[in-house]
């Protein structure tokens, strides 16, 4: 029936094809509830530094990247809410974690009110370009093996490369090599956007 909404399949296959149409229409799908989704399960210190559509965009460019990749499929009749909601349930968490982590902490480096005051007075117009460089790094900490992680985590946080070594019991030229492939793979994501 020409009148009848195309399946996620379809437009997946569509989106594997290069055809515009498929990403277009599971983005008009899903992008919505999406945003809802984000709003609702960001507590209020994330939602005060990462807009819900910055997890939005993010979800999207995780899922047509990896779709793209056939990594990705949805049997006939079936939809791909599910998976959208695994990877932005995933990212909300990873994002509040990054926000609560020590030298961050939203509960810590901004009090309430004085932060609520800084934001309305247009000081935080630059959260925009920053949460969603959060994001990407987000993506490139989630392909990393599991064992670099804390270690790019931590220099994330300010530690040293020899006190890193240290707390992860590797050589710090291990330590090293592990932040020079991060950084590598986030200047392919940043230039790749």
């Amino acid at each position: 029936m020409p009148d009848e909404a195309p399946s996620d399949h379809s437009l997946l296959k569509r989106l594997r094809r290069g055809q515009d149409d498929g990403p277009t229409l599971l983005y008009l799908r899903y992008a919505e509830r999406l945003r809802a989704l984000a709003a609702s399960q960001s507590s209020s210190g994330l939602a005060a530094r990462v807009d819900p559509e910055d997890i939005v965009q993010s979800v999207f460019r995780t899922f047509f990247r990896r779709a793209a990749e056939g990594q990705y499929d949805v049997p006939e009749g079936e939809e791909i809410w599910k998976l959208l909601l695994v990877i932005a349930l995933n990212k909300i968490r990873a994002l509040g974690a990054f926000h609560h982590a020590a030298r961050r902490d939203v509960r810590i480096t901004s009090g309430g009110e004085s932060y609520d005051r800084t934001v309305d007075a247009g000081t935080g117009r630059d959260e925009g370009p920053l949460a969603l460089l959060r994001l990407v790094i987000d993506e490139v900490l989630d392909a990393l093996p599991p064992e670099h992680r804390p270690i790019v985590e931590l220099r994330i946080e300010g530690f040293e490369v020899a006190e890193i070594a240290r707390s992860v019991r590797r050589s710090k030229r291990t330590v090293e090599r592990v932040l020079q492939e991060f950084r590598r793979k986030l200047s392919g994501q940043i230039h790749e956007g």
